[in-house]
């Protein structure tokens, strides 16, 4: 009788949570990211820096808006807009005042956010994200229930909130859509906000922010009425609002140098000639947004949803991968039609008339667009 070969299989090392296995993370933190543009700024940066900032507020306004250093080293813009909104933003970081950026969808509130907090703290995850459900220990503070059953209140039973944390290290924290968040949760930013400090009842301790700690927030002007801030809470934010990009060639660079960026963390191929399909993504995103034709001439009815510079930018990147994959790497109308069909057309009675009627009045007669017409007329069937 033969016997089987035994095959021995060495046990697979364990992945630790939050590693990625010595792959690159598919969406790396600002501050790991752009971590030599950091270290150069700080490098060359010999301003004046707020307590416990890893930049001046010079350094910070230059890591957001771009510019070149005196060694040559290039600093990539990472918002397109006007300058001062972002030389308020750093400043009011600055003060003892919070900061909101306010906006319809698509402004790069979160984007800026992120990167400010970076560029201040070098820690963009201290965050808190708003829902309908966020509880309030998602702002203050909870409990490890195995050791408060075991031990009481004590302080190691207590689980910091990223703003607690925040607090005592003199870092910037970051609340998303704020207005999502219940009324009775938002209130329990007002201590924090306005007395820097976080009582803990059930200790007899509180938490004094140190120097340096402040919170970025980020609202949704279209959600107002959903949980609108009350005036106590406003009153403690320094509102910032972001525009849509003022002109059809500052939003065709935003969409490109974002385009670009994402392309490259997907290892897609950058798609030559690309560019005339960008502006006309955000040629009809703009001409939709805003209800008329860029020349004036035509009035035009505005779909249900935002179509707003991000999502030129998702309808740009699923066109280039359709590009890169099915196609012959150049991006083309029938590669970005699908995509617009998709933003447009989000209430499928009243926006796909929207839709039709831009097509057959705008689109169909519009010189050098019959591709795209004919593109736009496949999937719309």
């Amino acid at each position: 009788m033969t016997v089987p070969e035994t095959t021995t299989t060495t046990p697979a090392a364990p992945i630790a949570v939050g590693e990625a296995s010595g792959a690159e993370a598919l969406r790396p933190h600002a501050e790991d990211a752009f971590a030599d543009e950091l270290k150069a700024l700080a490098a060359a940066d010999d301003r004046p820096r707020p307590a416990r900032w890893r930049l001046s507020p010079w350094a910070v306004a230059t890591y957001l808006q771009g510019g070149t250093l005196p060694d040559g080293t290039v600093i990539t813009p990472k918002y397109v807009g006007p300058r001062r909104l972002i030389e308020v933003a750093v400043t009011t970081l600055a003060t003892d005042r919070a900061l909101l950026l306010l906006g319809v969808p698509g402004t790069a509130k979160t984007w800026v956010s992120e990167h400010l907090a970076a560029a201040v703290s070098g820690d963009s995850t201290l965050l808190v994200q708003g829902t309908a459900g966020t509880p309030e220990e998602a702002v203050r503070y909870g409990w490890n229930y195995a050791q408060l059953l075991a031990h009481g209140p004590s302080r190691d039973a207590l689980v910091p909130s990223p703003l607690m944390r925040a607090m005592a290290d003199g870092m910037t924290a970051r609340v998303e859509e704020l207005t999502r968040i219940p009324a009775d949760v938002q209130d329990s930013l007002i201590t924090i906000l306005s007395e820097k400090t976080l009582p803990i009842p059930e200790l007899g301790q509180e938490v004094q922010a140190v120097r340096g700690f402040n919170v970025i927030a980020t609202a949704n002007d279209r959600d107002r009425g959903v949980n609108e801030l009350s005036s106590a809470l406003r009153r403690r934010f320094n509102t910032v609002v972001l525009p849509l990009p003022a002109t059809p060639d500052a939003e065709v660079d935003i969409v490109s140098r974002r385009v670009d960026q994402i392309g490259r963390s997907l290892d897609l191929p950058a798609a030559p000639e690309g560019l005339a399909e960008i502006r006309r993504v955000v040629t009809v995103f703009r001409e939709l947004r805003d209800g008329v034709t860029t020349d004036g001439r035509t009035k035009l009815k505005s779909p249900s949803g935002t179509l707003s510079t991000a999502e030129a930018i998702s309808v740009v990147t699923n066109g280039l991968a359709l590009a890169a994959h099915f196609g012959d790497g150049i991006l083309r109308p029938g590669d970005v039609a699908a995509g617009i069909l998709g933003a447009v057309v989000r209430d499928p009675a009243a926006d796909r008339v929207v839709w039709q009627e831009y097509l057959e009045t705008v689109v169909r007669e519009r010189d050098g667009w019959k591709d795209f017409y004919r593109a736009c007329r496949e999937v719309s069937v």
